[in-house]
């Protein structure tokens, strides 16, 4: 009965600190190799976030058009508040073909966020650029960042046919 009340207590100890055990280092960059071109996965400071799923900020998307016929075009897509901060994508198109996805904002308020904008980002542009559109193939780890963008880009040719 003695010796129960010091191992309960050395258990509930390692069972704390194995809670607070880091798997990852404190900085990762994660080797990519993502397709030629410029590729900004800029990271803006972020907003508050909702408590609710993705939803559409009241920021109006911007478009400058070129006026020469198959000369591309951008078109920057709304800022979408995911819960883990704002995603805003730039669509570059030439016709009706995707050159170029640009992220514009992606989640930055805490360290984590951070490292996963830096892998989901490449990973996302070269999703966009693969599939000419909006329907692109989630990141696993990053999902609300690929729901913002996939909602921003589409958006975005959404205002491009307009």
């Amino acid at each position: 009965m003695h010796r129960a009340i010091p191992v309960v207590a050395a258990t509930a100890g390692g069972v704390a600190l194995l809670a607070h055990f880091h798997t990852s280092p404190a900085s990762l960059k994660l080797a990519t190799s993502p397709a030629p071109g410029p590729t900004a996965t800029t990271v803006a400071p972020a907003a508050p976030e909702p408590t609710q799923g993705p939803t559409t900020a009241s920021r109006p998307s911007s478009t400058t058009t070129s006026a020469a016929p198959g000369a591309n075009h951008t078109v920057d897509g709304p800022v979408i508040n995911t819960d883990y901060g704002n995603v805003q994508v730039r669509v570059t198109l030439q016709g009706d073909r995707i050159v170029d996805a640009q992220a514009l904002q992606l989640p930055n308020d805490r360290p984590r966020s951070v490292r996963i904008s830096q892998y989901a980002g490449p990973m996302l542009r070269q999703e966009a650029l693969q599939a000419q559109n909006a329907n692109i193939d989630l990141v696993s780890g990053a999902t609300y960042t690929s729901e913002g963008y996939a909602q921003s880009l589409q958006r975005a040719l959404d205002q491009s046919n307009k």
